[in-house]
């Protein structure tokens, strides 16, 4: 198996798009050579605890809220065109994401990480939940077959905030500056929500030098 590093962040409207085209590429090429592993990047990690309003947040990011809203539709359209599903009117808040991180990490030692990371991914773009708050995160992990209390008790505490903080860090001192970020086999980047032909065209040249030996 080849290791296949992501950098994401489950508010990144492309890593949903880049998730969605990796995984129609892995579908229709069942035999890939994939082990994929998600590492935290927060878009925003300057957010506060509890978040701010989406259209508010990119009227500053854009310049004006006409322009924020022109690049909200932007993005739809080309989460239409991938398959992706995102609904631009319910997603009022954009939530700080350190908890998310933390309960994706904790994923990834029961071996739930990919499932959690759609989950999380669909609460927020497709349903417009509150992936900040503890109590949806909680209900979100068990919906993946984690323990939701258990995970309560975490997200109460301040369990492994540091690692994903120093994480998040490390992957930035080391290049990382934007999500999605793929790291294959800990050598070759690819950057950006790329289409399906370029995954199949990867998983294919792979595959052609593993049984070359």
């Amino acid at each position: 198996m080849i290791r296949l590093d992501i950098f994401s962040d489950p508010v990144c409207p492309w890593c949903l798009i880049g998730k969605t085209n990796l995984d129609r590429a892995l579908e229709s090429r069942p035999d890939h050579p994939f082990r994929i592993e998600w590492h935290p990047f927060q878009l925003n990690p300057e957010m506060p605890k509890e978040g701010v309003g989406h259209v508010e947040y990119l009227a500053g990011k854009f310049g004006g809220k006409q322009r924020a809203i022109q690049a909200m539709l932007q993005v739809a359209e080309h989460a239409k065109k991938a398959g992706a599903e995102i609904n631009m009117d319910k997603v009022l808040r954009l939530p700080n994401t350190l908890d998310a991180h933390r309960v994706i990490h904790w994923a990834g030692i029961e071996g739930r990480q990919t499932p959690m990371v759609a989950r999380l991914m669909r609460a927020h773009w497709r349903d417009g939940e509150d992936i900040g708050d503890p109590a949806t995160l909680a209900r979100l992990a068990g919906e993946v077959g984690m323990d939701a209390a258990a995970v309560a008790r975490l997200l109460a505490t301040d369990a492994d905030a540091e690692d994903i903080a120093a994480r998040d860090m490390d992957a930035r001192r080391k290049g990382v500056t934007a999500v999605p970020t793929f790291l294959i086999a800990q050598h070759y980047v690819v950057s950006g929500a790329q289409p399906v032909e370029v995954w199949q065209r990867v998983i294919d040249e792979l595959g052609e030098k593993l049984a070359e030996g």
